[in-house]
Formats: C-alpha cells, structure tokens, sequence
C-alpha cells in the first residue's frame, strides 16, 4: 500500500483551521474552493465533485474534536482503495500545521494522487492563509 504526506502551516489559528475541516459539507467553499467545486452531505458521507469533473463518494471514518482529526475514505476514482486524515496542530512556533496522509491501492495511482493531493493543498493553503488576515 503506498502512502503520501503532505503538511502545510498558516499563520491561520489552529481552531479556525479545524473549524474549516470540520465542517465537512463546505469543502467547495470554506477549505478548498476551486480544487473541488461541489459537496453535498448525505448521512455519513458526502459526495464531493473536483474540477476536474470527477465525483466521489467520501464516507467519513472519524471526526475527532479533541485530536482535531479528520479520516475519511472514497469510493469511486482511481483508486481501488483511499483512507486519508487531516490533522491539526500547533508545533510551537507561533504556526499551525496540517498534514494531509492518504494511504491507498494500487501503488502505481501515486502519481495522480500525488498531483491532486498538491493542487488540494495549494487550494487549502490559500484559503487558511486568508483565515490569518
């Protein structure tokens, strides 16, 4: 199973950046607009279309309050599986860090998942930073 980490840090505010992830139903406007252009909520998922066109199914494993982390999967794509996390912290050096671990199968959709993890977080960057305004 392969595995990609990506992390960023924002001047952001840890809770606001939590508040943007976990609020599940507004990626398209909140944590990653213009990366993914829809999503619609239904009970325990959500559907999520990229702008590329493609839709998928995200279940969501965790929403962990406390360890500020987010663990979803998809269903659909390239990917015969995808389990991913966000997580928040604060390391201590006046920033906050998110990382952004997706493990999936087959090893060889590392390519096109590392591309749009990139362009996700990009997105994610440009939105959180306007958060520390």
């Amino acid at each position: 199973m392969a595995t990609i980490r990506s992390e960023l840090k924002t001047r952001a505010p840890a809770s606001e950046v939590w508040s943007a992830i976990r609020d599940i139903g507004a990626l398209h406007t909140r944590l990653v607009p213009g990366f993914v252009i829809d999503t619609k909520l239904e009970p325990g998922a959500r559907i999520v279309t990229f702008v590329n066109g493609m839709v998928l199914r995200e279940p969501i494993v965790t929403l962990d309050d406390e360890a500020r982390r987010l663990v979803w999967t998809a269903e659909g794509g390239r990917a015969r599986h995808y389990n991913a996390a966000l997580q928040v912290s604060e390391p201590g050096d006046g920033l906050t860090s998110v990382v952004w671990t997706a493990d999936f199968l087959p090893d060889d959709a590392s390519g096109f998942l590392s591309k749009a993890i990139e362009a996700g977080m990009a997105a994610m960057q440009r939105s959180l930073d306007a958060l520390a305004a």
